[in-house]
């Protein structure tokens, strides 16, 4: 892979931010949006428990990171829609560039505006909720790490979905967060959940981030071992998105679905 034209990739979208606050507004107004909702919620669960439990850290933390999942899956998939809406696609790659380059520099570009809106939240949570989530220092970058592998996995495949069945089958794309955090225990611990869906949800690598986290806020140990699983296993996803994306785009080439994108499914 080269550099520079990765970098063109992600120069586009900078430019395409820059030039549109409709684009910039969102990274923003829906963070705020969620924190404020949450935060709220979490204190007033607070007045009228007896349990000694901070619902902060528990509740807010967890929003705060499957947010951060989300919008690392949408940064990749949405940069990709903006080459699908301009018609640009099938221009990109008239040049050199090769799949590797294009998908890397939707990672990159989805990592930039991602932590944008991390900063964002956590200064909104820290400042008026008193969310002190880097009291854990170092012990919260693989737990970041492991969401950002997995947001990779599913934008990239999400972009192979769209890429094979048309830019109006991208309304399936938006849910996919919501539909994945029955299964993984954003809010709640594994356990209360039937046997078939820990069945699903031990096969993310949320699922462990998530235990792991409700461990350490409980002051139980770190789980490395874990963690280790969920690596390998958000390791693998990855490697398996690149392998479907490689294989829907050399479809797309082969049977001329790029010259034919419209506004309609392709079949």
């Amino acid at each position: 892979m080269k550099l520079r034209p990765i970098g063109g990739i992600v120069l586009r979208q900078m430019y395409l931010m820059r030039t549109s606050p409709a684009r910039i507004l969102p990274m923003f107004a829906w963070v705020a949006i969620d924190i404020v909702l949450w935060g709220f919620l979490t204190r007033y669960l607070n007045s009228v428990t007896a349990a000694r439990v901070d619902f902060v850290p528990m509740l807010l933390g967890a929003v705060l990171m499957w947010d951060f999942f989300q919008r690392i899956m949408h940064g990749v998939t949405t940069a990709f829609f903006e080459d699908l809406w301009a018609r640009n696609f099938l221009s990109l790659f008239a040049t050199p560039l090769t799949r590797a380059e294009y998908v890397t520099g939707l990672v990159i570009t989805s990592m930039l505006t991602s932590l944008i809106g991390l900063v964002v939240m956590l200064v909104l949570a820290t400042a008026v909720f008193g969310l002190s989530f880097l009291a854990y220092g170092a012990l919260l970058i693989p737990f970041l790490l492991l969401l950002f592998l997995f947001g990779v996995s599913f934008g990239i495949l999400g972009c192979a979905l769209v890429l094979r069945m048309g830019p109006a089958s991208e309304w399936l794309i938006w849910p996919i967060p919501a539909l994945l955090s029955p299964f993984v225990g954003v809010l709640y611990p594994m356990s209360v959940l039937p046997g078939w869906m820990q069945s699903i949800g031990w096969l993310m690598p949320p699922a462990y981030v998530f235990e792991g986290m409700r461990a350490l806020v409980s002051g139980g140990p770190f789980d490395g071992r874990g963690l280790a699983f969920a690596a390998a296993l958000a390791i693998g996803q990855v490697l398996l998105a690149g392998w479907v994306f490689a294989r829907v785009y050399r479809h797309a080439v082969r049977t001329g679905l790029l010259a034919r994108y419209s506004a309609e499914s392709v079949s």
